[in-house]
């Protein structure tokens, strides 16, 4: 354990400042210090003992990279430490089960019954008119927002960059246009 000048401990907000600048001791001391705290928050999102791990290590080494980012006026070092390690480890469990969703409705969709094409395609052109026709209905504003989202694959944050407007602005409108387009599309079938 690291003690400054006057024989104190030195303790992690001091530490994670001298990391900010590049010191590999201080970093190796925080380490010490704080991969405990880190590993069983991680570990209680994520649940599984590898991942972990892995987090864990992700964690710490965004700690290095990021050291500079920290502003002790904010709180303290292991609080904004732990804070990385929640939002890493929630991402990683988010992750995880979007993966999942995803091999399920992969296996679905090569698990599924034959189907006559044909029908497919004339039902999928009529469903493709009627959300036009609705979609036509809407302002200009909610059918920029949601064909921007919808069809342009951007977010709501993207939209609102793309649009120049705030966010909540745009979630309104995306919100009030799908509710219209719900109520249209299902008088429409």
């Amino acid at each position: 354990m690291r003690t400054s000048g006057e024989g104190r401990r030195v303790d992690a907000d001091e530490l994670l400042v001298l990391v900010a600048g590049g010191d590999q001791k201080a970093f190796e001391d925080l380490y010490g210090m704080v991969s405990g705290a880190v590993f069983g928050l991680v570990r209680r999102v994520v649940r599984d003992v590898a991942q972990s791990e892995e987090v864990s290590q992700e964690v710490l080494i965004e700690v290095w990279r990021t050291a500079g980012r920290f502003d002790p006026g904010r709180g303290s070092a292991l609080s904004w430490i732990l804070t990385l390690a929640h939002r890493r480890a929630v991402d990683r469990v988010r992750s995880a089960r979007a993966a999942t969703e995803r091999d399920l409705r992969v296996g679905q969709r090569e698990h599924s019954p034959a189907f006559d094409h044909v029908s497919e395609e004339v039902e999928a052109g009529l469903e493709r008119q009627w959300v036009r026709r609705c979609l036509d209905r809407l302002t200009d504003l909610q059918r920029q927002s949601v064909t921007l989202a919808y069809y342009d694959g951007y977010t709501y944050r993207e939209v609102a960059e793309r649009l120049s407007l705030p966010l909540g602005t745009v979630k309104t409108r995306m919100r009030d246009g799908l509710t219209r387009l719900r109520e249209c599309l299902g008088g429409a079938a």
